[in-house]
């Protein structure tokens, strides 16, 4: 069936006559809908085998397995609507709704020596949905963002009135320097451990000595903690030819995101980043590395297969993606930087599949002491970083995000980096 709906698709987009067009465009609606009443049929079926709990826990397994399989083919609509052809994201969803989106261009597509140039529209209405739903935006160039709507874009350095204005260049380049007892005098918004890693100097410093420093906490080196999460990760990956996804949590200049990008383990791989700044960082890095990519969606051609490599900009505490979607899921030296912890980790939960993974490094509070003594902020909003005092604090939370207590590991490696290992 999705060869024919193809070829049909293919002969709508090239023949220039109208009728033939609406024509096509009915008959591929028809077969979608015969599709669809096929995949809810399925997954009915499997609903059914789980709720009849004689199964073992393996094939329980396999059976919730089975159906987010059948949940990812439901979970866009048809894609053609009449005269344009969107494409439906199969991981990405509205962070508020959690409705499928759909990527359609809004410029012309510019290709010059720096790759294929064109801004985009993210929204869940493009085909029949709701004509509420927030629109965001992206560039294939640099990433999506699906943090804030379009229609609460700001230009950078412009007022309202369009004009520019030195308090807001000001308050991004320098803020972040200010000591943290004084930030909340010059700005009530700030939250130093979100927004110390939005400004452009952070994320200049971060691969040029500021990530390396970790190693006085006992991190193992990039290239050990990458070895590690792969490792662990492998078990989770399918086995069957389907595609598997990654994501890099808080990826910062994408010096993980690279590397899984490279192995060619995974289908696709998606940075994601609360900082605009650190995106805009890790997609240069992503031009100017070996990986022969330059824009959104590109493929990289690993060293065990190809990937589509992808960068968004997005709240951890709330995940644009839909529930189930995602394989392994990677955070790298970021938990202390997460203002809301607990429903980070739940939302990290959510988005995993059943027996998807979770790998992530932090730090441990005996490693901001001397911070902690000097600061002295008592609040979450006021403090530079989240204080975990030791491994079984941080598996506290994992547990309470809704991972089983047995399948949660946390190691301490030297004298205060934390390696957090969970299964769903």
């Amino acid at each position: 069936m999705n060869s024919i709906k193809f070829s049909l698709l293919a002969l709508w987009l090239l023949h220039p006559f109208t009728r033939v067009n609406s024509f096509l465009a009915r008959t591929y609606s028809a077969l979608h809908v015969e599709q669809q009443a096929w995949l809810k049929s399925s997954l009915q079926s499997t609903e059914v085998d789980i709720a009849e709990g004689t199964a073992s826990s393996g094939d329980y397994t396999v059976r919730e397995q089975r159906k987010e399989a059948l949940l990812s083919l439901l979970r866009c609509p048809s894609p053609v609507s009449a005269g344009d052809i969107v494409r439906c994201d199969p991981v990405l969803v509205d962070p508020n709704t959690k409705k499928p989106l759909y990527i359609s261009a809004t410029s012309p597509n510019l290709n010059d020596r720096r790759g294929v140039r064109q801004s985009v529209r993210l929204s869940a209405n493009s085909i029949g949905g709701d004509s509420e739903s927030a629109v965001y935006g992206g560039r294939t160039d640099t990433f999506y963002d699906l943090l804030n709507p379009v229609d609460e874009f700001r230009k950078f350095g412009e007022g309202e009135e369009g004009t520019k204005t030195v308090v807001d260049v000001a308050k991004l380049l320098l803020l972040p320097l200010v000591p943290p007892p004084l930030r909340t005098n010059l700005d009530s918004d700030y939250i130093p451990m979100r927004d110390l890693f939005t400004s452009p100097s952070v994320s200049y410093a971060y691969e040029r000595g500021w990530r390396q420093g970790f190693a006085a906490a006992g991190f193992p080196g990039v290239d050990e903690e990458f070895s590690l999460a792969q490792k662990y990760f492998e078990k989770s990956l399918p086995t069957d030819g389907t595609g598997n996804v990654l994501v890099d949590m808080s990826c910062a200049t994408g010096l993980f995101t690279r590397k899984f990008a490279a192995s060619g383990r995974y289908d696709r791989v998606i940075g994601a980043d609360y900082s605009d700044a650190m995106l805009t960082e890790a997609r240069r890095r992503i031009v100017e590395s070996s990986l022969g990519v330059n824009g959104q969606g590109d493929t990289v051609k690993g060293t065990s297969g190809s990937t589509t490599l992808d960068l968004v900009r997005l709240d951890v505490g709330n995940i644009p993606m839909a529930t189930g979607s995602v394989d392994v899921l990677h955070a790298g030296a970021a938990m202390h930087c997460w203002p809301d912890l607990d429903g980070g980790l739940e939302e990290i939960h959510r988005v995993l599949k059943v027996g998807g993974r979770y790998f992530a490094t932090t730090f441990l509070s005996n490693y901001f002491r001397q911070l902690q003594s000097v600061t002295g902020e008592t609040t979450v909003e006021s403090r530079p970083f989240q204080y975990f005092e030791d491994s079984d604090v941080l598996k506290d939370l994992v547990i309470k995000a809704g991972f089983d207590a047995d399948k949660v590991s946390v190691e301490v490696l030297g004298q205060a980096c934390a390696v957090i290992r969970c299964e769903k």
